[in-house]
């Protein structure tokens, strides 16, 4: 095994990257203005939303437990692009309330479980010494597959409506599930996928209690809470606040949020890569939280086309070094424990507890209060995150 894996092995992994943008995110960032064309209140969209983002909450943490045990890590995003294919199909079939939580929940499940799957294939490849510039790479591709998914959402959307939306993320997800089983079963190492001890074969992994004994991982799921808390609620309501003042056509609008974001993660994400591998993750997530503050106060002040390329210009830098450097840490924090997809997975649960409660919260005191009042109180939850992780750096400066 070397840093520099064969291209039988790397371009179908670049290709689930690509590809697994809508297990991601998928159908989430379209379904806010297609249920609120349907008579949808943002109250209750956000409540459909958040009851979804819990289920996957719940369940995250065993997944990346499930997916360190598992000899066979392709399947893992096998199950993911079947959840996506369901989620798509479901909410086309009805919009009653049960079933597009129900939808929420096969979604949710999808974002999972496809994070740790894809990281611990990146690791089972390349090992840790090559896996802060795979995973680079990986993200790159990801978020090229955001922005093309995203492209093609918008065309075809304001085309065809919304069915030509919901019909690609399901096309997406299979051809994911197509590319992650062109990858050799036998290139990926089952013991470096999940983090064991390179200089023992014989070694067990350490105990679950690793998780909550390990203060840099603790610190970093905190601070990660504390910054979804406020930004996954941030474009949904941008989107709805520009079409509720009809300034924007929904489909249009919400696939040129997404693409300028990706395009920006893009760059960002490589940028992210080349940082890291020459000092550390520590001041990378630094940045990313500054990020959040700056957006919600340019969101207060301006809403529609006109905000749209400088609020998601900062939404690309923030989010594109998080991509590269989140995992990255866990994986460099954890590495010889054995538990690395399980961390991974534990801190997506704790920072999914902020993402789930967002929707729910952004979507309620925008109703009572609106939308500009709202963006400061989100923006807000940046600075939370930046205080944290200042607070606790010497626990997180190393890595």
């Amino acid at each position: 095994m070397t840093s520099r894996p064969s291209p039988s092995r790397i371009w179908p992994l670049f290709a689930v990257n690509f590809f697994m943008a809508d297990m991601q995110s998928g159908i989430g960032p379209f379904v806010g203005v297609f249920l609120q064309e349907r008579g949808w209140a943002s109250g209750l969209i956000g409540t459909a939303m958040t009851i979804g983002n819990i289920a996957g909450m719940l369940i995250t943490t065993p997944i990346g437990g499930f997916i360190d045990a598992s000899r066979n890590k392709r399947m893992w995003v096998v199950i993911p692009g079947i959840c996506v294919v369901a989620a798509s199909a479901i909410i086309l079939v009805s919009q009653n309330f049960w079933a597009v939580t129900f939808s929420q929940i096969a979604q949710s499940l999808a974002s999972a479980a496809i994070v740790p799957a894809v990281t611990g294939i990146t690791l089972g490849i390349a090992r840790q010494k090559g896996f802060n510039a795979l995973n680079g790479r990986n993200q790159a591709f990801n978020h090229a597959g955001n922005m093309v998914g995203a492209a093609l959402s918008g065309y075809l959307g304001y085309k065809y409506g919304y069915v030509a939306v919901f019909v690609l993320a399901a096309v997406f997800g299979a051809i994911a599930i197509a590319c992650v089983l062109m990858i050799p079963a036998k290139s990926i190492d089952d013991r470096a996928a999940r983090g064991s001890r390179e200089d023992d074969s014989k070694a067990p992994p350490d105990g679950m209690s690793v998780l909550f004994k390990h203060k840099p991982l603790l610190v970093l799921a905190l601070a990660l809470a504390l910054f979804h808390l406020g930004n996954a609620a941030i474009v949904p309501l941008y989107g709805l606040a520009a079409v509720a003042e009809g300034q924007a056509n929904g489909p249009s609008f919400v696939a040129t949020t997404v693409v300028i974001a990706q395009g920006v993660m893009i760059v960002t994400s490589l940028i992210a890569m080349q940082v890291a591998g020459k000092r550390n993750y520590w001041p990378v997530i630094l940045i990313s939280f500054m990020f959040l503050p700056i957006r919600g106060v340019l969101a207060f002040f301006v809403t529609g086309w006109w905000g749209v390329v400088p609020m998601q210009v900062l939404d690309g830098i923030g989010t594109g070094l998080q991509t590269v450097a989140v995992p990255g840490m866990i994986a460099r924090s954890l590495n010889g424990t054995g538990r690395i997809n399980l961390g991974q997975g534990a801190v997506i649960t704790v920072q999914g507890i902020g993402a789930s409660l967002s929707p729910a919260l952004g979507g309620w005191i925008a109703q009572w209060i609106g939308y500009g009042p709202t963006f400061l109180l989100l923006g807000g939850f940046g600075l939370a995150s930046i205080a944290l992780w200042l607070a606790f750096g010497v626990a997180v400066k190393k890595y």
